[in-house]
């Protein structure tokens, strides 16, 4: 059984779903990040995203942009993030999943970039922008073990596509809440429970939500549908806003306690 599985199946047992907690690795440098990183851990982030830096991040929003822009001004690259993540596996069992666009992996090699996220300690991979019709290019070297390629699913993808996507996902599936960008304003949250809804009809793999998703509130209303919630560009403004705050680890674990707090929902 993987580190994901565990986890989802742990947190049904506690009656809680999954604060899945994103970063952007390396951000502002490696040793500070190493540090936020920890305490999300801490505060009880129960998946990791890992953003691997990119000079071009389309999906996202000015935020996350800014963050790899710090990350790459600071020379983190793709082996230190698989250096981070490995560093991160010595001292915790959090599933890390690293999140990427297809170019940096593309880049390293992909039969490398599997090898070595396996070495490292890596629970899987999504990658924003590679379709499911192009991704045997990435995947054809897997050997079937428990590294998995999570897969994205719009609100915009018809059922009949999101059932080719489930059939092809391991971990669990991300599900965009709305059109646009991280970070972006204007999350319906009444939205997104309907498309959680219907896409629990063609899948028993958890589901997870992100895009938009930015107070405790937000975090509360879709927990009552989903098995997960992802939070990206709120943790990133918290780092971004807190610079040169000398407490700003303590405040990214207080932010972090109170998103969790928000996933716990009734038996």
């Amino acid at each position: 059984m993987s580190r994901i599985e565990r986890t989802f199946n742990a947190l049904k047992e506690k009656g809680e779903k999954a604060l899945v907690g994103f970063v952007t690795a390396g951000d502002p440098n490696p040793e500070m990040s190493m540090e936020l990183i920890r305490a999300m851990c801490r505060a009880g982030v129960d998946i990791l995203e890992l953003g691997i830096p990119f000079s071009d991040p389309t999906a996202d929003g000015p935020l996350i942009q800014r963050s790899s822009s710090r990350a790459l001004a600071a020379n983190v690259s793709l082996d230190t993030v698989l250096e981070i993540t490995a560093r991160l596996r010595n001292e915790t069992d959090v599933p890390i999943i690293l999140f990427s666009y297809y170019n940096p992996i593309h880049a390293f090699g992909t039969e490398k970039f599997y090898g070595k996220a396996q070495a490292a300690g890596a629970d899987g991979v999504l990658v924003v922008d590679l379709p499911p019709e192009e991704s045997d290019e990435m995947t054809g070297c897997w050997n079937g073990g428990t590294f998995c390629l999570i897969r994205l699913i719009a609100p915009t993808t018809p059922q009949p596509r999101m059932k080719m996507i489930a059939g092809e996902a391991g971990g669990f599936l991300y599900m965009v809440s709305k059109t646009g960008v991280t970070g972006s304003a204007g999350l319906d949250v009444s939205q997104a429970q309907v498309n959680i809804e219907h896409l629990k009809k063609i899948t028993s793999l958890p589901i997870c939500v992100g895009f938009g998703v930015s107070t405790a509130a937000d975090v509360s209303a879709l927990a009552a549908v989903a098995d997960g919630v992802v939070i990206g560009s709120a943790f990133e403004k918290l780092i971004e806003e807190n610079l040169e705050d000398s407490d700003l680890v303590t405040v990214m674990e207080e932010k972090v306690r109170e998103f969790k707090s928000a996933t716990r929902v009734s038996r």
